[in-house]
Order: C-alpha cells, then sequence, then structure tokens
C-alpha cells in the first residue's frame, strides 16, 4: 500500500493504509482465499487525487450486511465496516460462495489557501 501510494500526503495514506486493513482483515477472517488487494490512485484534473481499494477473496457462506452497524461497546471485533463507512467516500461488498470483493474510494482535493486567492 505504501508503495503505491508514495508520495501521498500523510493523512491520506493513513486513511488508505486503515481501510486496506480492515478490508483484508475482513476477508482473511470471514472469506477464503485466495484473498487480493489491489489499490489504484488516479490524479484529478483538479489537482487531487482518486484511491480505490479493493479486497478479493475466494468466498464466504455469509451474506454481506445491507449497512455497517456498530458493535457492542464491549466487543472486540466488528468495527472494520463502520470504519471503512466513516472514512471512504463510497464503499461496497458484495458476498457469494464462489468469491467476495469489497471496494472503496477516497477522493483527496487539495485544499486551496487564503494566500491563493
Amino acid at each position: 500500500m505504501t508503495l503505491a501510494l508514495r508520495g501521498t500526503e500523510e493523512d491520506v495514506l493513513a486513511d488508505a493504509r486503515l481501510i486496506g486493513s480492515e478490508l483484508a482483515t475482513n476477508a482473511f477472517v470471514s472469506g477464503s482465499p485466495p484473498l487480493v488487494l489491489c489499490v489504484d490512485r488516479r490524479g484529478l484534473a483538479s489537482g487531487g487525487l482518486e484511491i480505490e481499494i479493493t479486497v478479493t477473496d475466494g468466498g464466504c457462506s455469509r451474506p454481506a450486511p445491507a449497512s455497517p452497524t456498530a458493535p457492542d461497546e464491549q466487543a472486540e471485533s466488528g468495527r472494520g465496516l463502520v470504519i471503512v463507512d466513516a472514512l471512504a467516500d463510497a464503499w461496497s461488498l458484495t458476498t457469494g460462495t464462489s468469491g467476495s470483493r469489497a471496494w472503496c474510494r477516497l477522493t483527496h482535493r487539495p485544499c486551496s489557501s487564503s494566500a491563493d486567492a
């Protein structure tokens, strides 16, 4: 992830790392091999950056949740999709016995400073 996003601002890189880790962990815990993580970055005409993170696996028998729900405060797991939902601009999760796919997009737009005005 760090190599694919080399030169990206640290806060954007931190969000991408966290999302990638959460999606990969979900695939590892709930899915089956093979697990594949893909990171794609595109520069935007506005000077911003769009990052897409996709994790696929060999499938799982549990259906994808309709929306992420926060776990009980004392729960040791179950926060992954809540985190993804909070940080990503868009995301989706599709599960099935022959393959599962989790995808998200982060869009970073550069801040315009008052010195530019």
